[in-house]
This record gives C-alpha cells, sequence and structure tokens, in this order.
C-alpha cells in the first residue's frame, strides 16, 4: 500500500512539471521562469535550494551523532548564505539583467575569467546533485525492503528527476518547488508530532540531547579546532553564494523587491524548520538507543539509515505516507534545481561562444542535451561515492570558495578590481587549495581557508598591478 502512495506521488510531480513545461516558449522562460515569479513561490524555491536530502537524513544524523557542533555548515552556514545574498548580491544580480552568474563574470573582467568560473561552478555541482540522486536511492531501496538496491535505487532516481526538468526547466522547478515545500512542511510537522509523542513528550528528548552534551556549538580545543569550525561555516556561507541554483532562483523573481524579500524569507523559513527534521532524528535514538549502533558502520552513508527505518518498523502507514512524501519532495526539489543549474553555466558561458549565430530554439536543445549529459555524470559520482550527503556537500563547496567568491565580491564592491586580479584570484587560490589537499590535507589550517586567502592576495596584487587597467563597470549600483 505505501508503495502504491509513493508511486501515485511521483505520478503528480511528474505531471506538475510536465504542465508547468507549456509555459516554457525560450530560453529565459527555461532558465529564469521568465522572471515572472510572484513572492510566494520565489521563497518556496530559495526554501528548497537547501532543504534537501542532506537536512532530512544527513544533517538530522550528524546532529544524532555529533551535537551542534557537527551541524555548522548547514543549517547555520547554508542559512547565512541566503542572508548575505539578500543584503547584498540579490539587487545587484537583478539589476545587471544576467542569464547565469557566468555572464558576470564576463561582462565584469572577460571571457577566461567566465570560462574558468563557470567550469569551477559546474564543477562543484557534482558532489550537490549526486547527493540528492544518493538520497533517491536510499528511499527507493527502503521503500523496496532491500529488493532495490541502492546503486538501481540511484539510477531510477536520477531518470524520474531528469523526466520532468528537461522540458519544463525553471518552469518545472519553481512549480512543483511549490507543491513540494507545502508537502514538506505538513508531513514532517506531523511526524515530529507522532514521534515527539513516542518519545515521551518533546521536553524529554529535548533534556536526553542536552544531557549527552549534544547542545555545545563552541569548538573545544586550540587553533586547529577553531579553524576547523570556521572552514565548515564559511564553506557554505561564503563559498555557496556564487552559485547558479541561488543566482538563479533570486532572478526569477519578478522584481528587484521580491528577489530581497523573498531570499530573506527563504533563509528564515530553512533555517527553523531544519531543527524539524534533526528533533525527528533525536527521537528516534530517545525511542530505539540500539539505532546507535549505525555510528559504527565501516560505510558512513548508513547513520543516514536512522529516520527511514525509524518511521517503517514504528509507525503507522498514515505516517509512513506523510513522511515519505515530505521526503520525497525534498530531495526531488533540490535535484531538479541541482540540475538546471550547471545546465544553465555550462551551455551557455562554456559551450554556446563556440556556436555564436545559433538560434533560441537551438539553444534550447543544446540545454537539454547538456542537462542529460550532466545527469549521467552526477549518476557516475553518485554511484562511486561512500562519503555521507552531508560531506559531498561540504566539499562541493570548497571549489567555489577558493576560486569565485573573491572576483565575484571584489567585481562587485571594489572599482578598482580588474581582469588581471581576477584571473590571479581563480589561480592562485585553485592552484594552492589543490596543492594544500595534496600535500597537507591534515594541517592546522585547512585547505580551502588556504585557498582562500591566495584567492584573495592575488585579486588585490593584481588589482594593483601599474600595468593593469581597471575593467568596464557593471551598469548598477551595489
Amino acid at each position: 500500500m505505501l508503495i502504491t502512495f509513493v508511486l501515485l506521488y511521483l505520478a503528480a510531480t511528474i505531471a506538475i512539471g510536465l504542465w508547468a513545461a507549456l509555459r516554457v516558449r525560450n530560453s529565459k522562460d527555461y532558465l529564469l521562469a521568465g522572471r515572472s515569479l510572484p513572492l510566494y513561490m520565489t521563497t518556496a524555491t530559495v526554501f528548497a535550494t537547501w532543504f534537501g536530502a542532506e537536512t532530512v537524513l544527513s544533517v538530522s544524523a550528524t546532529f544524532a551523532k555529533d551535537g551542534l557542533g557537527g551541524i555548522v555548515a548547514d543549517p547555520f552556514g547554508a542559512s547565512f548564505c541566503l542572508i548575505f545574498v539578500a543584503l547584498f548580491f540579490a539587487r545587484a544580480f537583478y539589476r545587471m539583467d544576467l542569464l547565469t552568474i557566468g555572464d558576470f563574470y564576463r561582462k565584469r573582467y572577460n571571457r577566461t575569467v567566465e570560462v574558468v568560473t563557470s567550469v569551477a561552478i559546474t564543477t562543484s555541482y557534482l558532489g550537490w546533485t549526486s547527493a540528492q540522486l544518493t538520497a533517491l536511492g536510499l528511499v527507493f531501496s527502503v521503500l523496496s525492503g532491500g529488493a532495490i538496491d541502492l546503486s538501481t535505487g540511484i539510477v531510477i532516481g536520477g531518470a524520474i528527476v531528469l523526466g520532468y526538468t528537461i522540458w519544463g526547466g525553471m518552469w518545472s522547478v519553481a512549480m512543483t518547488d511549490l507543491f513540494q515545500s507545502i508537502v514538506i512542511l505538513v508531513g514532517l510537522c506531523a511526524i515530529a508530532w507522532l514521534v515527539s509523542d513516542m518519545a515521551g513528550g518533546a521536553v524529554k528528548v529535548v533534556a536526553a540531547a542536552a544531557e549527552a552534551g549534544k547542545f555545545e556549538f563552541w569548538p573545544k580545543g586550540g587553533t586547529a579546532e577553531w579553524l576547523a569550525f570556521t572552514a565548515a561555516w564559511m564553506t557554505l556561507a561564503i563559498g555557496s553564494i556564487p552559485q547558479q541554483d541561488v543566482f538563479q532562483r533570486v532572478t526569477s523573481a519578478k522584481d528587484e523587491k521580491t528577489a530581497v524579500r523573498a531570499t530573506f524569507a527563504g533563509a528564515a523559513i530553512y533555517f527553523c524548520f531544519a531543527f524539524v527534521p534533526i528533533f525527528i532524528a533525536y527521537s528516534a535514538l530517545v525511542i530505539d538507543p540500539s539505532m546507535s549502533k549505525l555510528f559504527e558502520a565501516e560505510d558512513g552513508r548508513e547513520i543516514q539509515r536512522i529516520l527511514p527505518d525509524l518511521i517503517l518498523e514504528r509507525t503507522p502507514l498514515w505516517a509512513q505516507v506523510l513522511f515519505f512524501g515530505a521526503l520525497l519532495s525534498a530531495i526531488m526539489s533540490t535535484a531538479s534545481g541541482a540540475l538546471i543549474a550547471p545546465t544553465a553555466l555550462a551551455t551557455e558561458n562554456i559551450i554556446r561562444p563556440f556556436f555564436r549565430n545559433m538560434s533560441d530554439r537551438q539553444f534550447m536543445l543544446l540545454l537539454r542535451v547538456v542537462l542529460v549529459t550532466f545527469t549521467l555524470g552526477a549518476l557516475l559520482f553518485a554511484l562511486n561515492s561512500r562519503s555521507t550527503m552531508y560531506e559531498m556537500v561540504q566539499n562541493a563547496y570548497k571549489v567555489t570558495l577558493v576560486s569565485c567568491v573573491a572576483p565575484l565580491v571584489a567585481g562587485i564592491f571594489w572599482k578598482r578590481a580588474n581582469t588581471v586580479g581576477a584571473t590571479l584570484a581563480v589561480g592562485f587560490g585553485l592552484g594552492s587549495w589543490i596543492a594544500a589537499e595534496v600535500l597537507a590535507a591534515e594541517a592546522t589550517v585547512p585547505p580551502q581557508l588556504v585557498g582562500l586567502a591566495f584567492s584573495i592576495f592575488g585579486m588585490v596584487v593584481g588589482s594593483y598591478l601599474p600595468a593593469a587597467r581597471p575593467a568596464a563597470q557593471p551598469s548598477h549600483k551595489p
């Protein structure tokens, strides 16, 4: 019976995505939903940017294992990212009338900077997208009682998300995000109420977590621990700012004011609601302490089974339907955006310039070809990774932190920033980060902080070189 409800839910989601595709008439509709989304839809898409598989399954399990200090990247870093975007970047992005964030690097600097940053951002999505596909595989495996193994489930999940995203692009993402966000909010709140009652009440769950030291947030130790803590927060809080999915959702709003308000609202809702699955996961340990054995598994992904196992083994059918409906909503809403974002960057900023006379219809066809290609790449990554979804997400944003943040911030807020500075920032950042990962990954200073420092150094030095001339300024007032 549960499988039947899940199949009906998937069919409804696909139908909404295909219905939304009827609104797509050109590439701007496909990539930015025609820049026409109202406040409530933009808020839903911003919320869905982060509320995915890792929030429900991996962040919650990581809290159960390591406490608040173990989840500094998400939801804390992820929420701050959206706040920073709303405060400092949303207006600038919207006024420049860009199709992708890669367009910013071309307009502010040059074609070389555009290509290198677009490649870096596109590559970073492999880990992010793979985390969502891994979660879909886990869900299908659990629901089938193991009849569908994890690898097969990953492939099935990728095919479903690709199926409705390929036709409707951002319109399909926006429409399904709205529907799925409602399912997430209703479903997880109902499950939290039920599980809380099973555990003896919310007060008992919170008290158990406090007694176990799970609310200790700040790191204990010396410089190394504090730097690791800071690096984890900065990787998502700052490293995810120059991301196409964040950019795409903000600039799909109907106007500048809506873009800012929706980003603030999405950040607030995400931060508050991320603690619902965290509460459910710790309730699971209170109900069944033996679940803590999952923390000792050789495969780090096993801890992500806490919630699915609890729901299947100890709750009634209605709760199972709500939970897996909410879980699939969270995963698919994030996965669809994680597919369309790198597709837009790769097509618009890396491939299209080689075909200058391409018509909009041909561009649309190319977008869909690239979408399929990227999905296959993400599937291969997911099938060969043994990291948890939380680890996949953190690793994804190290690339953009060390290569794209400095040129973006300087390009908007520093008039002297120029092409030489941006080029050195990208080169120094990537080079030093890779060297640190290979030669001193366990050093006191985390590799991504080394890369960020060198990137900022390259930006400043390059922009002050006597022979360098400031690049043309973008037509906006930050």
